[in-house]
């Protein structure tokens, strides 16, 4: 088991059960897709990183998770409200993932980008956790 890709699907699974993401984005739109948006707009589920915390157990990892948020629009309005709401349904709770133990996941850190060509913005939310896999 690949602990990023089984938080990943629980981190799509929140974000879309969240009315007041999906008020912004429809579930539609919040995907695992390479290269750029094809629809505005729309939380694209990025990199993933797993790093071995050096426990001698072998079994407690840090996950490292990126999303990107993609509206089109002139400013960045759109996004931070958007990233609002992913901070919201992301906070602090038990996570079901099939596998592992979420000991927590936080969002690390947050960054609003504009489009030189000024059509879209594009904020880039990174995410962390702790998780242990369980049998």
């Amino acid at each position: 088991m690949e602990p990023s890709l089984e938080l990943q699907k629980a981190i799509r699974s929140r974000l879309v059960a969240s009315s007041a993401v999906i008020g912004l984005v429809p579930a539609a739109n919040i995907v695992d897709r390479n290269g750029l948006p094809a629809v505005f707009p729309c939380i694209l589920i990025g990199e993933g990183q797993t790093v071995g915390t050096g426990a001698v157990a072998r079994n407690r990892h840090e996950v490292f998770t990126d999303l990107h948020v993609w509206a089109k629009e002139t400013g960045l309005v759109t996004s931070k409200q958007i990233v609002g709401t992913i901070r919201a349904a992301l906070a602090d709770t038990v996570w079901p993932v099939v596998g592992l133990h979420v000991a927590d996941l936080h969002v690390a850190s947050t960054r609003f980008l504009r489009d030189p060509g000024g059509l879209y913005s594009h904020a880039v939310v990174s995410l962390e956790a702790i998780v242990l896999e369980v049998a």
